[in-house]
């Protein structure tokens, strides 16, 4: 159908970029469209077991914050970048180019525009990145992942189509699971900060465990990501409570993990909202506060007006604040029901198939049958 051309997705190296971007491949595979990714080295780490024929790597670097100096070296990097990926695009001549937003995917989607290939930009967040809207004027189509789209004038949101933010193959999995039960007396509790982890959660979070009442305490069974750095304070706190818990940096099966928790604490990171939503699961969500364009706060208010979310602003998420939240909702297994069943609500678990036939009409690939 498509002979030995691909689609090319455009990843920056964090899991929020790279998991969309997998999915989309998992469901293009499924038309039987070949998928190569285009992305900066931090995404090896990641990028694996990644569902593409080739990786490519080329120089990216975020121009915002720092030095004038450094800002000009980031600059020029871009530039750097984009000079390879023309070169790289001339050659392989992709069927289209997918870029799901951060500045590694400017370099390729940028040429892209340039060589006239048909150019696609997914905008996981609620309001619309940097990045994203440097590019916007310049693709074929926006694809978003909320159905309002903040931070664009109307000529940008005009070629936006709302088609959700693509969920992994295992998030798809993970949402089969029933939300658990309490009939063995168990409260389940994931914490986690998003790919990079948070350090944050491991500053509040076990302190305010120890504020609640032992008989609480001994209930608990916790799940938390935490960075390298602080994965043994963690742990250490959580031995010394009594309270059985496993930390680590990076859980690879982090959607089964949500799929068993009872509640989850977390950032409010695209993926974050939206595997939260697929699998259907409540939340307290802590939105990252330093982000220029508050992209988080915005998610995380989605997620809040279905009553699934609990949002709170991390000047305000204290030992103190988070212990009396916690023994209200473990208090009330009704509630958290409730709220798992109002996240399933606000899913869109075929995302990724709605982008991929848009990339089909984008690229005009015939579908498979």
């Amino acid at each position: 159908m498509s002979g030995s051309r691909a689609v090319f997705v455009a990843a920056g190296g964090t899991g929020g970029h790279l998991f969309p971007a997998e999915a989309l491949s998992a469901a293009l595979a499924q038309h039987d469209v070949p998928v190569e990714l285009v992305t900066d080295e931090r995404a090896l780490k990641y990028g694996a077991s990644f569902p593409a024929r080739a990786i490519h790597t080329i120089p990216a670097a975020t121009p915002t914050g720092g030095s004038i100096v450094s800002k000009a070296m980031s600059v020029l990097t871009l530039g750097r970048g984009t000079l390879v990926a023309r070169s790289l695009l001339k050659r392989n001549e992709p069927l289209c180019v997918v870029g799901f937003g951060g500045y590694p995917t400017v370099p390729p989607v940028l040429a892209a525009a340039i060589l006239g290939v048909p150019t696609i930009l997914h905008e996981q967040n609620a309001v619309m990145g940097r990045a994203n809207k440097f590019m916007a004027a310049r693709v074929t189509q926006i694809a978003t992942g909320f159905a309002q789209l903040g931070g664009v004038p109307d000529p940008i949101r005009q070629k936006a189509q709302h088609t959700g933010n693509p969920v992994r193959p295992a998030v798809i999995e993970a949402a089969r699971i029933a939300y658990p039960g309490f009939e063995d007396g168990r409260s389940r509790l994931l914490v986690t900060g998003g790919s990079q982890g948070a350090r944050v959660m491991s500053d509040i979070v076990p302190p305010a465990l120890e504020l609640l009442p032992t008989e609480m305490r001994g209930r608990l069974v916790i799940v938390q990501q935490a960075r390298g750095e602080d994965e043994e304070r963690v742990a250490a706190a959580y031995r010394r409570l009594g309270i059985a818990a496993e930390v680590a940096p990076f859980f690879k099966d982090l959607p089964a993990r949500m799929a068993q928790a009872h509640l989850v604490i977390a950032r409010a990171g695209a993926s974050t909202v939206s595997e939260l939503a697929v699998i259907g699961r409540p939340s307290i969500l802590v939105p990252f506060p330093f982000a220029l364009d508050q992209d988080q706060a915005a998610n995380a208010a989605h997620l809040a007006e279905t009553g699934a979310a609990c949002v709170i602003k991390q000047a305000d998420f204290s030992p103190q604040w988070l212990a009396a939240r916690l023994a209200e909702d473990f208090g009330d297994p009704q509630g958290l029901t409730r709220r798992a069943q109002a996240a399933k609500s606000a899913g869109i678990p075929d995302a990724a198939e709605r982008l991929a036939q848009l990339v089909l009409r984008i690229a005009r690939i015939a579908p498979s049958e």
